[in-house]
């Protein structure tokens, strides 16, 4: 048997020693990252968008701007496979792929003061790579916040304790957002917030055992319904009222419970229960149906390589960062930062005995023709007071899997059910400020796009066009959520998001093509770029042939199989588009003049 700290020792020397060799070269000899160059937070300063900040600010709220709930979820999911895969994909992925492709996508998008990734895919590749990427980003967007909360909907239903926990943090974060309007302070109020949050949880038990407790019981179909008219009020209200408290009271949580994780695992160094490789990595598993490839590297984007980055690094961040060397600490260190995140989820998870593991993440039925027996299952069901069979979507399972560890500490023995309801609100805190930004950033890209048939729209303080475009988005991923299952929607979610890693990586390449000292440069693009292009493509085929347009199959949807084949093309345009501009830049061999819209 394999013990966690292993694991935790080997990630963090491996992470450092790749941030002080490789995340240092990337930064200073590919890019070529000059302090002696303006930033646009200096030049565009405003005050209020273009702000020059201090890198370790940045690193903050950039990390936690891209270390959601993928990086919670995917690991526990992708642990059918056994433990080594995930780990593995994590940290090469991470290392070759993720680091690189933050920094580069931020790189780029200072470079295009600041700009999102369509408006600089169209400078660098031309109006229809940049039309084309406009689109898939919306898509993505859409499908993003359909696969996280699905998550949510398996985690709240049947499960009062959660549900009042969760539902209060809304007002409470109104209440933050308030007292931070109104008298301009946020101390007093964090404060507040924080002790009425962990209030809500303790009362919990309380409010489960009663006659509101029975109402707040849910159905899972009654969750996904709610959770789309949760989102358009959400997004109809200013940021400051709702998003942003929400969010900055929820980084508190961040810290705390992974800080705790971490200690806990070096006071306990839980064995790891799982073996190295499973009987499921030719498929056909009962929490994932593909094969090991190319579904270990859809199922865990975040924490190795996730497009989701994308909209971050060519949104707020680029718009911050005071010094073009800040990029490594805050690009690169955070994607580093979000993989320890990431084996820290799947420890909690392979910490698990499997056949625990499978019961929670399968159907009752599907588990029944395992023929595994549960081990320590019922014992956690009646510490934790609640059902936790079949309860799939991955985040019951971390919650169980990081109760189980916090109680092996004599001191919290008897706290399995509190640690349980705190880690499944932190994870849904997490995922629906997700989706308030999200479903906000689709609005947008609605209106951008709908804008150019009808001008109105492109004025998104426009109260009729937002509110229309607000509807139209949540009706777009409600649609999603409530017409599949966690295995075929969280695919669809991995093959649309690391398709937009994906073009992330062909504009990183196209930058450093063009401006590097040496074109063998590009190279640190283009192989994490090869391989991911080939697995994306791999996987959307798999899952329209096996699942999506085979009426036999569990998650078969036309409408699903339909959406991935137009992502596929939209980025084989966008491909052919990088490539076309390749060949003129390395017949040009280079050009460093500096880029048009910086000058």
């Amino acid at each position: 048997m394999q013990h966690a700290l292993t694991f935790v020792i080997a990630t963090l020397c491996i992470l450092a020693i790749c941030y002080r060799l490789y995340g240092v070269f990337f930064v200073r000899k590919v890019l070529n990252a000059d302090d002696s160059e303006i930033t646009p937070s200096h030049i565009l300063e405003d005050g209020k968008d273009y702000v020059p900040t201090k890198k370790w600010v940045n690193f903050g709220s950039h990390f936690a701007a891209i270390a959601a709930a993928g990086p919670l979820v995917g690991p526990v999911l992708a642990a059918q496979y056994g433990y080594l895969p995930s780990f593995l994909w994590l940290l090469i992925g991470c290392v070759v792929g993720g680091a690189v492709h933050d920094t580069v996508v931020l790189f780029a998008s200072m470079k295009h003061r600041g700009k999102s990734l369509s408006e600089v895919a169209k400078a660098e590749l031309g109006p229809v790579a940049g039309w084309c990427t406009g689109l898939a980003m919306l898509f993505i967007i859409t499908i993003t916040m359909a696969g996280l909360s699905m998550v949510v909907v398996h985690a709240l239903e049947r499960n009062p304790w959660g549900t009042f926990a969760v539902f209060m943090t809304i007002p409470v974060a109104i209440g933050v957002g308030l007292w931070e309007r109104f008298t301009g302070s946020m101390r007093g109020a964090t404060w507040v917030g924080i002790i009425v949050i962990f209030a809500c949880v303790i009362a919990g038990p309380y409010i489960q055992e009663s006659a509101f407790g029975e109402w707040l019981s849910f159905r899972a179909s009654t969750v996904s319904l709610v959770l789309p008219f949760y989102a358009f009020f959400a997004t109809a209200l200013p940021v400051w009222m709702l998003l942003t408290p929400r969010g900055y009271l929820s980084s508190f949580m961040k810290i705390g419970v992974f800080g705790a994780l971490v200690i806990g695992v070096v006071f306990i160094n839980p064995e790891i229960q799982f073996p190295a490789v499973t009987q499921f990595i030719h498929g056909n598993g009962p929490v994932l149906a593909g094969p090991v490839w190319p579904f270990i590297s859809i199922t865990i984007a975040c924490g190795a390589i996730s497009g989701f980055h994308a909209f971050i690094g060519s949104g707020t961040t680029p718009k911050q960062i005071d010094k073009w060397n800040d990029i490594l600490p805050v690009a690169f260190g955070a994607m580093l930062a979000e993989c320890v995140v990431g084996v820290m989820a799947l420890i909690a998870a392979t910490a698990l005995h499997p056949a625990d593991y499978f019961a929670i993440n399968a159907t009752p039925e599907v588990f029944a023709g395992l023929g595994m027996d549960v081990v320590n299952l019922p014992q956690l069901s009646e510490s934790i007071g609640l059902d936790l069979y079949g309860r799939t979507g991955g985040a019951v399972t971390l919650a169980v899997g990081m109760a189980d560890i916090f109680t092996r500490i004599p001191w919290f023995s008897h706290l399995a059910s509190y640690f349980f309801q705190f880690v499944i609100m932190f994870e849904a805190v997490f995922i629906l400020t997700a989706v308030d930004s999200g479903t906000r950033v689709a609005r947008y890209l609605l209106q951008d796009f709908l804008g150019d048939i009808w001008s109105p729209l492109k004025r998104t303080n426009w109260m009729p066009g937002a509110i229309g475009c607000s509807i139209v988005a949540c009706v777009l991923w409600g649609y999603l959520l409530n017409s599949g299952d966690i295995n075929s929607v969280w695919a669809l979610f991995g093959v649309s998001n690391q398709l937009m890693a994906s073009i992330g990586l062909m504009i990183g390449a196209t930058i450093i093509l063009r401006m590097s000292e040496k074109r063998w440069y590009v190279l640190t693009c283009l192989i994490p770029l090869s391989y991911l292009y080939v697995t994306v493509n791999y996987a959307a085929y798999w899952m329209v042939k096996n699942v999506y347009f085979n009426s036999a199959a569990k998650g078969f949807n036309i409408f699903n199989g339909t959406i991935s084949i137009v992502m596929v093309a939209l980025g084989l345009v966008i491909m052919v588009a990088s490539i076309q501009r390749w060949f003129v830049l390395w017949r040009a061999r280079g050009n460093s003049e500096p880029i048009e819209l910086l000058s």
